[in-house]
């Protein structure tokens, strides 16, 4: 009897439209922490939605900048996971999106990856509007040219998210054969509220550590990513 992992991966290998939907758990095999596990970044952090939230920023830009600066992690490079989807994206029609904020599925080489909550390493001056490098970020919080603050580009607490990267989500899992959600706990919404646009006929297969809540039929592959996507 072929187990749940072949399957899965059979069913990948004869799909030709596939989406992607990646968490911090595809990160971690690169040495980037996740968010809410006992070694994440908001473990013993009191309040740690507020220290990313719009309005710390706005009122406490110090404090702000403290806590987002152990969010970097330049050292670290696509594993295998970023890797093997890089490479479907050659054969096939594969799109990317992802709740991660570090560009490791675009430094892997896959051209259409959604970073539906924005990027680490897109700064820039909230006072003028100009791009920072992340090396000059990191060294302060304000821009040299005008004094104004810096900040990355992503998606804080309070936010609205991009309404171009909402409709191409959308429209990449309304035509995909097959919905792949890899490391994610899918608790946060609207990122998880997506999989509701998927094809009706289309197979979702579900690659994470731990089950998710997910009302609709779908595969779960119980395993680290990495060992999966190793198989493939």
């Amino acid at each position: 009897m072929i187990d749940v992992e072949e399957q899965a991966i059979e069913i990948l290998k004869q799909a030709e439209n596939i989406v992607f939907m990646t968490g911090a758990g595809v990160s971690t095999a690169s040495g980037i922490p996740d968010y809410r596990s006992m070694t994440g970044v908001y473990h013993g952090v009191d309040n740690p939605e507020y220290l990313l939230s719009h309005t710390c920023l706005k009122r406490e830009p110090d404090v702000f900048y403290q806590f987002v600066q152990q969010l970097y992690h330049p050292e670290a490079k696509p594993n295998v996971i970023h890797e093997k989807m890089a490479e479907l994206s050659q054969m096939k029609q594969v799109g990317i999106v992802t709740q991660n904020i570090d560009d490791l599925h675009i430094k892997a080489g896959s051209p259409n990856v959604v970073s539906f909550h924005g990027s680490l390493y897109d700064c820039y001056c909230q006072t003028c509007g100009q791009s920072v490098s992340v090396p000059d970020y990191m060294k302060s919080m304000y821009h040299q040219e005008c004094g104004g603050i810096i900040r990355p580009n992503v998606v804080l607490y309070e936010e609205g998210l991009s309404e171009s990267n909402i409709e191409i989500a959308i429209s990449w899992l309304s035509q995909a054969e097959v919905v792949c959600i890899v490391g994610t706990s899918f608790q946060v919404y609207p990122f998880s509220g997506l999989i509701n646009y998927r094809k009706p006929d289309s197979q979702v297969i579900v690659v994470n550590k731990e089950p998710i809540s997910l009302m609709m039929p779908h595969l779960l592959v119980q395993q680290k990513g990495e060992d999966f996507f190793s198989d493939i």
